[in-house]
């Protein structure tokens, strides 16, 4: 079983990295980008008895950092 967690700053948090796409893609030409925030995608290969809940639990141990990032989990075959 696969399971895809996206991870992102929740709003509000800084994200400087985001900023140098936003000023990069603005210095390459791409007018009208107004703002950029970056993210990670965490692909994780599941047994088939894994639940959401326990992705759930990962995210809430390791994978995010809870304080200033929020996650979805997408669960798949």
């Amino acid at each position: 079983m696969k399971a895809r967690v996206h991870v992102m700053l929740k709003n509000g948090v800084l994200d400087p990295q985001g900023e140098a796409v936003r000023h990069a893609l603005g210095a390459m030409g791409f007018d009208g980008v107004n703002g950029v925030r970056q993210g990670k995608v965490i692909e994780l290969d599941l047994d088939d008895g894994a639940t959401e809940a326990d992705v759930t639990r990962m995210c809430e141990k390791l994978l995010a950092n809870t304080v200033i990032e929020s996650y979805s989990v997408e669960m798949g075959a």
